[in-house]
């Protein structure tokens, strides 16, 4: 007789089932994460185009600096490390501190701030590492759990037939290949997003650099 999934499910073990039900919150959170981490990952691409586009354009720093502060308007990325470099720049000069020292504040803040925003491309990501690396465990348990059921009960049987074991480890093998469906595209996604935060990280660290140098020679001049 053939058997379903669901009813495969539902004639297993507790502990199987207790295993099933996990992979399959730990996939459902898994794939929420990824969405999350998307949508965040290119909103921070495409601001930083932008913005970037923006910066090396006539408008000016102080434009800038009033398009950063909007209300209405969050910075992120390099936005936000150009926004706390040039405010920190602005104090600093007002003061009439000397250039090493506006410099090495500047550069301590902004190095600070572009930590900050490694930390937020990277939130959740150890989240996605741990159920790459734990649900196949986790499924194999529920497997060799449930096999142990499925011979114990053949140990009592008066005859050891194939269709008397198959149903169980049926059941059994289900928790390995919810491990492997919860597994493997948490593996990808982050294998993907630590790439792409590393490929934004060096290119927001290379603005970084640019800007020290243009508030450098600005210091220098006045």
């Amino acid at each position: 007789m053939e058997l379903s999934i669901l009813e495969l499910f539902l004639n297993a073990s507790f502990v199987v089932k207790s295993v099933i039900i996990i992979l399959m919150l730990a996939s459902i959170i898994s794939w929420m994460v990824i969405f999350e981490r998307w949508l965040y990952i290119r909103r921070m691409t495409h601001e930083f185009l932008e913005f970037e586009a923006n910066f090396w354009s006539d408008c000016g720093l102080e434009a800038l600096l009033e398009s950063s502060q909007e209300e209405s308007h969050q910075p992120i990325g390099a936005e936000y490390i150009f926004q706390v470099g040039y405010l920190d720049y602005k104090r600093l000069v007002g003061e009439g501190i000397d250039s090493e020292t506006i410099m090495a504040s500047v550069q301590r803040n902004m190095n600070a701030s572009l930590s900050k925003e490694q930390n937020l491309l990277e939130k959740n990501l150890p989240f996605l590492a741990t159920v790459a690396s734990v649900s196949p465990y986790i499924g194999l348990f529920g497997t060799v759990w449930g096999i142990m059921n499925s011979f114990r009960g053949l140990a009592g049987a008066s005859q050891a037939t194939l269709s008397a074991v198959a149903p169980g480890i049926s059941e059994a093998l289900i928790a390995t290949a919810i491990g492997l469906f919860a597994a493997i595209p948490a593996l990808i996604a982050y294998n993907k997003f630590i790439s792409e935060s590393d490929r934004l990280i060096s290119t927001i660290e290379g603005f970084k650099d640019e800007f020290s140098a243009v508030l450098h020679r600005d210091i220098q001049s006045s």
